[in-house]
């Protein structure tokens, strides 16, 4: 075994793990874990075991009520000849390109040596969205992300922070569905009206029921666990009518995450958007009153077909304090994702101003009803 094994991801944190000579274990330096190498070698094996099962399941026939995965494929054809694979010994990416395009780094962690590895064992992409934002356009999205942030570090906006920017097909399974909903809502109507010197409120309660028939067509679920899914969600939506049916033409510049999450255990993620978004639906058709409240809903889904596609993430990664800063944005539309740093000196100044005012206001409720004593 060599001395330090950094292909292996800790199983409590996704962090990655290294041989300690010292215990002869192989522990975490994030969340401080460790395992033996038959206990890591064991889960792993059990991991591949699934995996191929897994594969193996989707080229059947789905069972009803399945999603039908049976036009995935693992066939690359003339296109598996051009490509080839780089994985990050730091975080465990797995990332595929092209023959022409070289991955310097990491776009998730920074990781400076990303080194080439094994084409293969992956699923050919049915679509990929291709860029319409260049390199440019994600910086200017940016600096235009920190702009009113009051709370934000006066140094943290220095684009010399600005350590690596990068062009990524973020893996995406897309689900179709018909969804058949039927909700149950307790809506109220307020009126109030004047009786002599009393302002009398009536409450009217209604139960109201919605039901109807809709159809999802390619709900997104991000296939890698790198890419948080908050994040994802948050650089919604993408426009499909310009999906293209895959072709290694499309990479040449950009790096493609190889899935780490597959169809199946997306599919609880897809069932509870589906769900979410055929309740809404309903709940937004409730109308002309007060407030409504759902308080019963049956949704029962007819699975359909699952897709896979590559779609357009830049990738900007900020060094800052000692820490990393990754924003996520959307190659298409331009939309901005990432968590800020918050300036201590900024937050306890607005805070002290807060409570200030508050002491102030106080003081002016209190001063008001001495001197309303006063008069009575």
């Amino acid at each position: 075994m060599p001395d330090q094994i950094t292909n292996y991801q800790c199983p409590a944190c996704t962090g990655p793990l290294h041989f300690a000579p010292a215990s002869g274990r192989l522990e975490c330096e994030y969340c401080g874990a460790s395992y033996s190498a038959e206990e890591i070698e064991a889960l792993y094996a059990e991991r591949e075991k699934k995996a191929e099962a897994a594969f193996a399941e989707a080229e059947k026939k789905p069972a009803d009520g399945a999603w039908d995965t049976t036009s995935l494929t693992g066939d690359w054809g003339a296109d598996r000849e051009g490509m080839k694979a780089y994985n990050c010994p730091s975080c465990g990416a797995q990332l595929i390109c092209d023959s022409s395009t070289a991955a310097s780094s990491c776009p998730y962690c920074g990781n400076p040596t990303v080194v080439p590895g094994q084409f293969g064992g992956t699923l050919r992409p049915d679509y990929v969205l291709p860029f319409k934002l260049d390199k440019d356009a994600a910086v200017a999205a940016l600096k235009n992300h920190y702009r009113g942030k009051f709370l934000l570090p006066g140094s943290f906006s220095g684009t010399s922070h600005l350590s690596q920017i990068q062009g990524i097909y973020v893996p995406f399974w897309l689900f179709c569905a018909e969804a058949g909903a039927d909700c149950r809502f307790h809506a109220t109507r307020t009126f109030s009206r004047r009786e002599g010197d009393d302002q009398v409120t009536t409450t009217e309660h209604y139960q109201v029921r919605r039901a109807g028939s809709m159809r999802f067509e390619r709900i997104p679920a991000d296939a890698s666990t790198k890419m948080p899914d908050d994040y994802m969600d948050s650089i919604e939506p993408f426009d499909y009518g310009e999906l293209k049916k895959f072709s290694s033409a499309y990479l040449p510049g950009y790096l493609a995450d190889k899935y780490d999450v597959s169809a199946e255990q997306s599919a609880a993620r897809a069932d509870s958007r589906c769900e979410n978004s055929a309740a809404a639906v309903m709940a937004a058709d409730v109308q002309g009153y007060g407030t409504c409240e759902c308080v019963e809903k049956h949704v029962e889904l007819k699975r359909g077909k699952v897709e896979y596609a590559l779609l357009p993430v830049w990738t900007l990664l900020t060094k800052w304090n000692g820490k990393d800063y990754l924003f996520a944005m959307n190659g298409q539309t331009g939309k901005m994702a990432g968590d800020l740093p918050v300036s201590r000196a900024k937050y306890w100044g607005l805070f002290a101003a807060i409570t200030a005012a508050a002491g102030a206001l106080l003081t002016l409720l209190g001063v008001g009803s001495w001197l309303a004593s006063c008069f009575v």
